[in-house]
């Protein structure tokens, strides 16, 4: 490394930093504790700072934002207080497998251990959701160890890296080495790994891809669809991948997760050779472990070894770069035909996701019908937890990648911030939110960080008066005691127009349409509210359909 003779401070260094790893957005909620890294930033024209209204916010935003821009997410906060709120987002991106950089303000290092004002033990707090968590101790290792956190947050499989700055410790000088610009390792398979994989599918019939998030990390959709087209190979897309593979290809086989139609499973489960690529095979995309069987064959590729056989233990095991893997995948020598299979497990997909306009649908249903017809081809979906995401799942078609923004981990409070984070990353498309009126409440504050930075998303709330997802499986397993599931009264519309937002509320799909196209020609921060009905519980089901199936179990 080249050494500069200036001092800075360990501050200044961290900026230093990120200027060097061409950092662009930083999101935050401000604390004292941290103060000289926000002057530092003051003095950065090449780096804006979004400061949130909540740190979960903050922090939500900021793993979107990486999810999108497919570089580390940076997000700022203050001590204890700051970081708990925080640590939501630290999981989202733990269990989504999303970079991120986390600067945490801590207490005095001649107070810690003391119980100080806001202290929390930082590097332990954070341990178990995060890639490595570190403190700062010495201002003379600030380039070593902002430098690294960089490095572990984009190797392997990517994740949060949580560094704690004592307050002392950023006004401690030191002189700046300069730091490497961080780079990401691309593994390659053996060719004895490949000729493994090329002698077990060479004896397949039923081969199927479930393709995951190691796909769109390493910017490997285009070469999955060349491996695709190549063997006739059907491809399904993990939980909340949706457009790791064209939706609309007549390889796709459909969507493994939540509420996954029977025929799409059948799918997988008909399979005798899976290939699982850069997928971990979670609880979600294999229906609670339990999709695969011992009578299958399983080849499983992904960058990060631990991956590999947790969930089941593969007969081939790969451990490389997806980008680098599909490359490879491409010189095998196969002789099997799989064109009349692949063609099978299209048009299973088709038959579960085709809108039938002929006949009466759901609201919900028509919405995703008129987005389909409306919006362009590369606009960005999000979506927060709760049963209207169904509908997405369903019937939402993506043809194109970086697409699609949702939380594997299920956060709720993630819809909003995470348009607001995508639309920072791809400020050219329209992107769309979409949440219900429970998780929109955990995080509408960020409505106002949207007015404020003049961010145009476009959020539909789904306006049930309920924590619908839980009432479900209250009314599933406790038939008729409701309880806790209730939400109160709350106008949306009203809050959106108290903040300077566009506000909407409506109760039909022609109320939506007119809705939809004046806030699309605005573009301003849009809350449109949809009042939805409480009985359509889920995309197939209603509160009755299940209270009449338990009333014929008894």
């Amino acid at each position: 490394m080249e050494m500069s003779h200036k001092k800075e401070t360990a501050a200044q260094a961290i900026i230093h930093c990120l200027r060097q790893a061409q950092v662009e957005k930083v999101f935050c909620v401000p604390g004292e504790s941290y103060l000289p890294v926000l002057d530092a930033l003051y003095d950065t024209s090449s780096i804006q700072v979004i400061s949130a209204r909540h740190e979960g916010g903050a922090a939500f935003m900021a793993e979107a934002y990486a999810k999108s821009a497919l570089k580390p997410g940076i997000v700022m906060a203050t001590r204890g207080v700051g970081a708990t709120n925080l640590s939501i987002g630290v999981h989202t991106a733990y269990q989504d497998s999303t970079p991120m950089v986390v600067f945490l303000g801590q207490v005095h290092s001649k107070f810690i251990g003391k119980e100080g004002f806001q202290e929390v033990d930082l590097a332990h707090y954070f341990q178990p959701i995060a890639k490595w968590s570190v403190e700062l101790t010495d201002a003379d290792r600030t380039v070593e160890i902002v430098q690294r956190a960089f490095h572990i947050a984009i190797s392997g499989r990517p994740g949060p890296v949580i560094i704690s700055l004592p307050e002392d410790v950023l006004h401690q000088e030191t002189i700046i080495a300069s730091p490497q610009t961080p780079l990401r390792q691309t593994p390659v398979p053996s060719a004895t790994e490949v000729k493994k994989m090329e002698t077990m599918l060479n004896h397949a019939k039923r081969p199927v891809i479930i393709a995951g998030g190691g796909v769109k990390s390493a910017q490997a959709e285009v070469a999955l669809k060349h491996v695709a087209e190549l063997f006739h190979l059907p491809v399904l897309s993990a939980f909340r991948r949706h457009d790791v593979f064209p939706n609309d290809h007549l390889l796709y086989a459909g969507h493994l997760g939540l509420g996954t139609p029977k025929s799409v499973l059948k799918t997988v489960q008909q399979a005798d050779v899976v290939l699982a690529f850069g997928t971990r095979l979670s609880e979600v995309t294999t229906q609670d472990y339990s999709l695969l069987s011992t009578d299958q064959h399983l080849i499983h590729i992904d960058i990060d070894f631990n991956s590999i056989g947790k969930s089941y233990f593969p007969d081939v095991a790969i451990v490389a770069d997806m980008k680098e893997a599909l490359l490879q995948l491409q010189t095998m020598k196969l002789t099997p035909n799989w064109e009349r299979w692949a063609s099978a497990c299209n048009a299973r997909y088709i038959h579960a996701s085709r809108i039938d306009e002929t006949k009466s649908t759901h609201m919900n249903t028509e919405i995703i019908s008129y987005l389909l017809a409306t919006l362009p081809d590369n606009a960005i979906i999000t979506n927060d937890a709760g049963n209207f995401a169904g509908w997405i799942h369903q019937y939402y078609t993506f043809t194109q990648p970086h697409t699609y923004v949702g939380p594997t981990s299920g956060a709720m409070g993630y819809g909003l911030p995470a348009a607001i984070g995508a639309k920072l990353a791809f400020p050219n498309r329209v992107v769309v939110g979409f949440a219900g009126d429970g998780g929109f409440m955990m995080t509408c504050q960020e409505l106002e960080t949207a007015v404020r930075y003049n961010i145009p998303v476009i959020c539909l709330v789904f306006n049930n008066k309920m924590y619908g997802t839980i009432r479900m499986h209250q009314e599933m397993h406790y038939p008729q005691k409701v309880m806790a599931t209730d939400l109160g009264e709350v106008c949306f519309k009203d809050l959106a127009l108290s903040v300077g937002a566009l506000g909407y509320r409506v109760t039909t799909i022609q109320e939506f349409k007119v809705a939809f196209a004046e806030s699309y020609q605005a573009k301003k921060p849009t809350v449109i509210e949809i009042m939805s009905d409480r009985e359509q519980i889920s995309v197939s089901q209603t509160i009755t359909d299940i209270r009449d199936r338990n009333n014929h179990k008894k």
